[in-house]
């Protein structure tokens, strides 16, 4: 088991005193570029201390006696809006802006995102770590949908940069969808990128309502005691993107 004061005081040592704040009286760490995020990781894994990864701590409030031993790692410095691309139709934000205030920007060029008008309030990151979906005249209509790309700081401190913004890509299995919904358990989504319309589609999204976020639901699905396939292969995903299991799961 590692020693939760001797990392804590390796990450004072190596990053700015105000990367590091005490939430409920757990030890938070918070990244404001991609190599810190990065580099923190890194040395986590190396370290082999857990961690948790939280956005606006809406869905999970990382406190109580399962998280004494653990760093948490919060997106909240992750707070920008990268890009609004009017000729190849996406915007890209940090994993810490408010999912809300896309389309206050968007509206500028009349532009939208379809899911940024749902009563979800939290960040961008933690929208597309909970996989969050709506429902249009009985039609399941999930953020994932428009989720063009993103960078991903994974548990080993790699940073990879899955899907593409262009319209037409190579074929294949589309990795980038695998985080979508992977509640902070295969990596630290830095900033995302999303498929944008014009606004005069508006009417066509009016009627869409938030669905339920279920994360009981999502981590019976990595259970070890079950051999369904796709809890079988869920679970393959979560080792080969954390071999050491530095972001383990708590229910």
């Amino acid at each position: 088991m590692p020693n939760l004061r001797e990392f804590v005081k390796k990450i004072r040592d190596q990053y700015p005193d105000d990367r590091v704040t005490y939430q409920k009286q757990i030890p938070t760490f918070h990244p404001q570029t991609i190599d810190e995020a990065a580099s923190f990781m890194k040395l986590a894994n190396d370290s082999s201390q857990p961690l948790f990864i939280s956005g606006f701590c809406n869905n999970i409030d990382p406190v109580g006696e399962k998280f004494a031993e653990i760093v948490t790692v919060k997106t909240d410095r992750l707070n920008y809006l990268v890009e609004v691309n009017t000729r190849d139709l996406y915007v890209k934000a940090g994993a810490g802006y408010p999912l809300r205030e896309i389309n206050r920007n968007l509206a500028v060029e009349n532009l939208m995102l379809p899911h940024s008008d749902l009563p979800y309030v939290g960040s961008v990151g933690g929208s597309v770590a909970v996989g969050l979906r709506a429902e249009i005249h009985d039609q399941d209509f999930p953020l994932s949908r428009y989720l063009l790309t993103a960078e991903i700081v994974t548990p080993t401190g790699e940073v990879i940069t899955p899907g593409s913004v262009c319209f037409k890509s190579v074929s294949g299995y589309d990795i980038v969808k695998v985080f979508a919904g992977s509640w902070g358990l295969l990596g630290l989504l830095v900033t995302a990128s999303f498929r944008v319309m014009p606004t005069t589609a508006a009417d066509d999204y009016a009627s869409a309502r938030q669905q339920g976020i279920d994360r009981a639901n999502f981590l019976g699905g990595l259970s070890e005691s079950s051999n369904e396939a796709d809890v079988v292969y869920s679970r393959k995903i979560k080792d080969k993107f954390d071999p050491n299991g530095i972001l383990p799961i708590i229910a």
